[in-house]
């Protein structure tokens, strides 16, 4: 029997702490819910009310983001293995993975790596390399080059300096469509470690799951959106872009809200639940058009 990867981590001391906490709420078919940059696995809270009466929710908040303390980097690839084990541990039985923007970043990783413990994956705004969002013609070494100088700007800041960045919204004042939810970003960002925040961007940003998504097994849902990006895309483009990145992975689904901002739980949930329900198999489910 293989020693798990996480266990012999643990022994070695190489983990002085997990690389997330959990709260499990609900019962039913497990479903892991992950957050994305910075953000508190709070930003389900809504999407658990709607499924903890059928499945049970397990809600991830990522280590360095909105109070829990960091881990050193590599970042991702210690969630990321952290999430294989904890399913192991758990016995989850091909647990739905539902990720938003680096969590949903973190769902295609674990899938890819770990094909045979992710269920059904729901993927909202995030995409297998985010440097050919821009920049089509983006390479891993191109997309390295851009992402080193934003870890280093944010290494580089004091805490002051961080925080009044966070304040300011540049970057997230229109990911979200109201101002309350935008205040729960600016709080969440504030009480986030910024070296976790450097990190997680440069590792996301430099990584390129788009051929590594092709040994998915898993049926996968993606919810895409454009109007906070409007100023350099559009719907016909977002939609063409999604299916050029995820195009090695075979029988996934792509739907546009033209609607919703970055976080589309918040801005359009009946959109999002009405095509998770689908996607799911849930009773009185719309069938695809």
């Amino acid at each position: 029997m293989k020693t798990p990867l996480l266990t012999i981590a643990l022994a070695a001391g190489l983990l002085a702490q997990a690389p997330f906490q959990v709260k499990v709420t609900g019962h039913g078919q497990p479903m892991i819910l992950i957050p994305g940059l910075s953000s508190s696995g709070e930003v389900w809270d809504t999407t658990v009310e709607r499924y903890k009466d059928r499945y049970e929710c397990h809600v991830l908040t990522v280590a360095g983001f909105a109070g829990v303390p960091r881990v050193p980097a590599p970042m991702l690839d210690r969630v990321r293995d952290g999430i294989a084990e904890y399913i192991q541990q758990k016995h989850l039985d091909h647990p739905v993975i539902v990720g938003h923007s680096l969590g949903g970043f973190l769902a295609l990783s674990l899938a890819s790596k770990y094909p045979a413990l992710a269920g059904k994956l729901v993927i909202v705004d995030s995409y297998p390399f985010l440097a050919a969002i821009m920049d089509p013609g983006a390479t891993p070494a191109k997309a390295q080059e851009m992402a080193a100088p934003m870890r280093q700007r944010i290494a580089g800041e004091t805490q002051d300096e961080y925080e009044r960045y966070v304040k300011s919204g540049v970057g997230t004042r229109m990911m979200v469509a109201s101002e309350s939810g935008f205040e729960r970003i600016v709080a969440w960002g504030l009480a986030s470690d910024r070296s976790a925040v450097g990190d997680a961007l440069y590792e996301m940003f430099s990584a390129d799951l788009r051929d590594d998504i092709a040994r998915i097994k898993s049926p996968t849902l993606v919810l895409g959106t454009w109007i906070a990006y409007k100023q350099y895309t559009d719907h016909a483009r977002t939609e063409a872009n999604l299916h050029r990145q995820y195009g090695k992975l075979a029988g996934v689904e792509i739907e546009v809200t033209d609607t919703a901002h970055h976080f589309i739980m918040w801005d359009d949930p009946n959109w999002m639940f009405g095509l998770m329900d689908r996607f799911l198999g849930e009773p009185g489910a719309v069938p695809a058009r």
